[in-house]
């Protein structure tokens, strides 16, 4: 497993449970055509018959009208129900027959719902649609309340491990997975028979079968012919097939709704590109002028020029926004933007450099109307490569027609911390201009991270020690030498004080991971007794309440509401029940929650345990979040430059390739 896929994994996963309960209209409709498509695939795979006796150009779906505005709760809030979740004496009495915890009922009845002893008590094993239950406590659950009649084969069982089993993929990236891979890990918890499993949670409803084609490796690749790759099946659940359906359908038809300027308006944007700062700035402000939809790449330095772009929009009088994956980013950008960020848009709408959190939950931006679509004429999104597809699609579907999309970011990066891969899915599939950046990241720390980019651990020169290596012997070494240079060297040597310094490492577990290095950090930097579950005032904390939405604040105080967190200046209150599951200490984090986030000064941690976490993408993210001083506490030998040569990420298993491609092949053609 990668490391983004483990670091996403240890973390909880609020507000995913509640699909193992739910067979939907959708998922009854397509048990006939996942029938036939199941038998298709065997026939094709054996020889017996061709794939295009099958599998026909699907035909588009049609458009949905734009979405009412669907808030997102914003870190730390409350249930809606404005306390804790009230749980009926019977899910407890229940979870007590089944030997499960009493601490778990809340849980269940926030994933399952009031009706929660009814649906367990039909259904044991929807225990696993509980955050943090594995299959052996469900079983052992199902065991107490069936006794003799319980069995690895019980259908009810099998479509429970289905879906967990795709959830669990859905942390490591992948929107579907092909029914070999999913049998294959059916197989592990000694399902009978898992071929028949999987074509049985398919028939019921409880997944989705998707026609797919298997990209090519180069020109004449495919079938037979060398015109057509073969087709293969894959299976999803149904909310992550909709946001990728839905997705694709928005960012086709921001493309097909765009009309490009002409005439004086067309010479404005000319004269906007003229005067850019850089010849890249130009390049992406003459693309956005031509286009309702453009990628742009390019490194820490490249974010300059879609805040180039945006500030040119405003003074042609445009609704322009741009989005960052947190609060970091947004500032490093409102930074950049300078006097162009503030209200004096042709709307007054306010800042114009906001966070995608809070645009979507409507606490930043330019708000909707009536309709739901943001009130706006165009929207730059940076770290787009960190949008999982049902933020993506969410976001996209709130563009409004005619309006101008800009989805920027670095391609180095570790991915979304949820399922999809939105960014590099559009950039494989070429159906909108591609804006390269052509600016370098400066300094030693910027030539390092640029070679790492393509595979290359060079030695680069740091007359004012922004790069140091620390070869350690053993993890208990590397955790002594980190708290050392945290408290001691960094501060000293390049002025940069502890709390302005960030300790990254591959995981959380481990000699050397989060846990260990946290507690070490903590009794060195702010000993305490942790008398607020764990935490003490002053206590530097990351909150988790939902994969890829991760905010570092410092402990204020706590009370009787919860525990009370500054996080850049906002105040935020997690409720008691929900801190063990959501707060962790801060002073050391994994890769991917410092994604969007660079401090003066990073202390990257590579125990001896690390090495199957590595690969290219973990060690680019980890190096570059430094912005004056890295410190690498080295202890992986040669396992750190055949990662970066030799270890690619680990590719995700998605359908949004497709999508865009056939979107793109179905759209009307341009009478000009």
């Amino acid at each position: 497993m990668t490391a983004s896929g483990a670091d996403s994994t240890d973390d909880a996963r609020d507000g995913t449970a509640g699909d193992a309960a739910r067979n939907t209209a959708r998922g009854k409709a397509a048990q006939g055509k996942a029938a036939e498509l199941m038998a298709a695939v065997r026939a094709v795979e054996s020889g017996e018959r061709s794939a295009a006796e099958f599998f026909a150009a699907p035909e588009p779906a049609p458009r949905r009208p734009a979405p009412a505005p669907r808030p997102v709760p914003a870190p730390g809030a409350r249930p809606a129900a404005g306390g804790p979740v009230a749980v009926p004496a019977g899910v407890t009495a229940l979870l007590a027959e089944g030997g499960a915890p009493e601490a778990l009922a809340a849980r269940v009845v926030e994933s399952l719902g009031g009706g929660a002893e009814e649906v367990l008590r039909a259904d044991p094993w929807l225990l696993l649609a509980v955050p943090g239950v594995r299959p052996e406590q469900a079983d052992g659950f199902a065991r107490a309340l069936l006794g003799a009649g319980c069995g690895p084969g019980d259908e009810r069982r099998v479509r429970a491990l289905v879906v967990w089993l795709l959830e669990r993929a859905a942390l490591a990236g992948h929107t579907v997975l092909p029914p070999a891979t999913l049998a294959g890990e059916l197989a592990r918890y000694a399902v009978p028979d898992p071929e028949e499993a999987v074509r049985e949670a398919v028939d019921s409803g409880a997944v989705l079968a998707f026609e797919d084609r298997e990209e090519s490796g180069g020109e004449g690749a495919g079938g037979e012919d060398g015109d057509e790759p073969p087709a293969r099946l894959l299976l999803g659940l149904e909310r992550h097939a909709l946001a990728e359906e839905s997705l694709a359908e928005g960012l086709a038809r921001l493309g097909g709704t765009f009309t490009p300027p002409d005439g004086e308006e067309a010479e404005r944007w000319e004269a906007a590109a003229a005067g850019a700062p850089t010849p890249s700035a130009a390049e992406l402000i003459r693309a956005v002028a031509r286009a309702g939809l453009v990628v742009h790449t390019g490194g820490e330095a490249a974010r300059a020029e879609p805040a180039a772009l945006v500030a040119a929009a405003r003074s042609l009088g445009l609704r322009a926004y741009a989005a960052a994956h947190g609060e970091d980013g947004r500032r490093r950008l409102a930074e950049l933007l300078g006097s162009d960020n503030g209200a004096d848009g042709a709307d007054g709408g306010g800042p114009a450099a906001v966070t995608v959190d809070g645009l979507l939950a409507g606490r930043e931006g330019p708000g909707r109307d009536e309709e739901g679509a943001y009130a706006l004429d165009l929207l730059a999104v940076l770290d787009a490569p960190q949008l999982d597809v049902e933020r993506a699609a969410a976001l996209v579907e709130a563009v409004p027609d005619g309006a101008r999309l800009v989805l920027s970011g670095d391609p180095n990066l570790l991915g979304a911390a949820g399922p999809g891969q939105v960014a590099a899915d559009l950039l494989a599939a070429r159906v909108c201009p591609q804006v390269i950046s052509r600016t370098p990241d400066p300094g030693p720390i910027g030539e390092l991270v640029s070679g790492i980019g393509v595979g290359e651990l060079n030695a680069v020169e740091a007359p004012g020690r922004e790069v140091v290596i620390v070869p350690v012997r053993d993890a208990g070494e590397a955790v002594h030498r980190t708290v050392q240079l945290v408290a001691d060297s960094v501060p000293r040597a390049i002025g940069v004080p502890a709390e302005r310094t960030q300790v990254i490492t591959p995981g959380h577990g481990g000699a050397a991971g989060t846990r260990v290095l946290n507690a070490a950090l903590k009794e060195r930097l702010n000993p305490g007794p942790g008398r607020f579950g764990g935490f003490d005032p002053g206590d530097r904390v990351v909150h988790s309440p939902a994969p890829g939405r991760t905010t570092l604040g410092t402990v204020v105080s706590a009370d009787a509401e919860g525990l009370h967190l500054d996080c850049a200046g906002r105040r935020v209150t997690v409720p008691r029940e929900r801190v063990a599951d959501t707060v962790r200490h801060g002073w050391a984090l994994t890769a991917h929650q410092a994604v969007g986030t660079r401090w003066p000064a990073v202390v990257v941690v590579l125990p001896g345990d690390a090495v199957p976490a590595l690969d290219r993408a973990w060690v680019y993210t980890a190096f570059g979040r430094g912005e004056r001083h890295l410190s690498v506490v080295h202890g992986v030998d040669q396992a750190l430059p055949r990662a970066v040569a030799e270890v690619p990420a680990g590719r995700r298993t998605t359908r949004l390739r497709t999508l865009l491609r056939t979107q793109a092949a179905t759209a009307p053609e341009d009478p000009a």
